[in-house]
């Protein structure tokens, strides 16, 4: 039992190494004695546009512009001046060491950090104290919030040339990727780590570096965990043939249709009926019919086409060959049995036995 106890304990140990601690103070306490420094028009801006009143409803500039009759440019001066304010108070400077908690945390997961999950660390499911958090991290001095744009999320950083690294690095990791490129969480994150330079040794690790690949919108990982990019069909799955894909490649042989319907269900608890699974793969051209039932993909370099197709496009390759040599070569690209390529070798109209023994292609 003691054994049982020193394990659970060193496994928590190196979990809270990895991850921040949860605050240990209240962020709704924080924020609304900061609050108070503010007249009841500054504060009443602030606590709108954070969704700091108790149904947690945060509003635009423009609907708190309608309520005091003022532009929504008029709004963001007062939000700007009440910011500014709060910092300049003594309030602030007393609550100095809850920023420096936000700030250890900000640093442990990683100095730049999606909004969302970050938010999420700090206050679980409970909108009404994110919103509060939220509100900390834009008092704050020390915390920068870049927005969202095509390539990135919502995120929060300190260090602006450490922003910049790792959102080049990220550029680069997708511009390297094609659309049908798949890699495991292990090789992004070394291919990652060979585009960002100067990186500090607290940096280098996996969880932060996970971290980090969460920012972008240009990458995704799929539910097999494997990373590309994020608008490719190997991640974001439309239909069948998308979770056939992923379960064949997995599989990594030849596999019967049947197993590949089981398999969509198992691995993604996607209802997969056995007929229309088959149906798709029949239709689409990245899986290759090679046995009865029996489905590879085409960029293993199985051939397309019927027993005939195979054994024409291997005469038309490799010239005139003897029966024993077409059986070799077909049963490479087929799961079928010998006296099927007898039959079709028989076919006068498709192929011919030359005097060496030796069969090609009808012209």
């Amino acid at each position: 039992m003691r054994i049982k106890q020193v394990c659970v304990k060193n496994k928590l140990i190196n979990f809270m190494a990895k991850t921040p601690s949860v605050l240990s103070f209240n962020p709704k306490a924080v924020s609304t004695r900061l609050l108070k420094v503010l007249p009841e028009r500054a504060r009443d801006v602030l606590i709108n546009r954070f969704g700091l009143s108790a149904d947690s409803k945060r509003f635009t500039l423009d609907a708190i512009g309608k309520r005091y009759h003022i532009t929504r440019e008029r709004v963001r001066q007062i939000e700007n001046y009440a910011i500014a304010s709060i910092r300049k108070s003594d309030a602030y400077k007393k609550e100095k060491s809850a920023f420096v908690e936000i700030e250890k945390a900000l640093h442990l997961f990683g100095g730049i950090a999606g909004e969302g999950e970050l938010l999420a660390h700090f206050s679980g499911s409970d909108v009404n104290m994110r919103n509060y958090a939220h509100f900390m991290l834009a008092i704050g001095e020390q915390f920068k919030k870049i927005k969202e744009d095509d390539d990135f999320k919502h995120r929060w950083h300190m260090d602006e040339k450490l922003a910049e690294k790792v959102h080049y690095a990220l550029k680069k990791l997708y511009d390297n990727l094609n659309d049908k490129d798949l890699v495991s969480e292990l090789d992004i994150i070394a291919e990652f780590l060979t585009h960002i330079e100067g990186l500090d040794e607290h940096y280098k690790k996996d969880h932060i570096i996970r971290r980090w690949l969460g920012i972008s919108k240009m990458l995704g990982k799929n539910p097999m965990g494997e990373w590309g990019r994020a608008d490719s069909s190997n991640v974001r799955m439309k239909g069948v043939r998308d979770y056939a894909f992923l379960v064949i490649r997995k599989h990594g042989s030849p596999i019967h249709f049947t197993e590949v319907a089981r398999a969509i269900e198992k691995n993604f608890g996607r209802k997969a009926h056995i007929a229309t699974t088959h149906n798709e793969l029949i239709k689409d051209k990245r899986f290759v019919l090679v046995g009865r039932g029996l489905y590879a993909l085409a960029e293993w370099g199985y051939m397309a086409g019927v027993v005939r197709d195979v054994i024409a496009k291997i005469l038309e390759k490799n010239g005139p060959l003897t029966k024993k040599e077409v059986f070799e070569k077909v049963l490479k690209e087929r799961y079928v049995k010998e006296n099927t390529i007898s039959v079709n070798l028989q076919n006068k109209k498709y192929f011919k036995k030359g005097k060496d023994a030796k069969y090609s292609v009808v012209k």
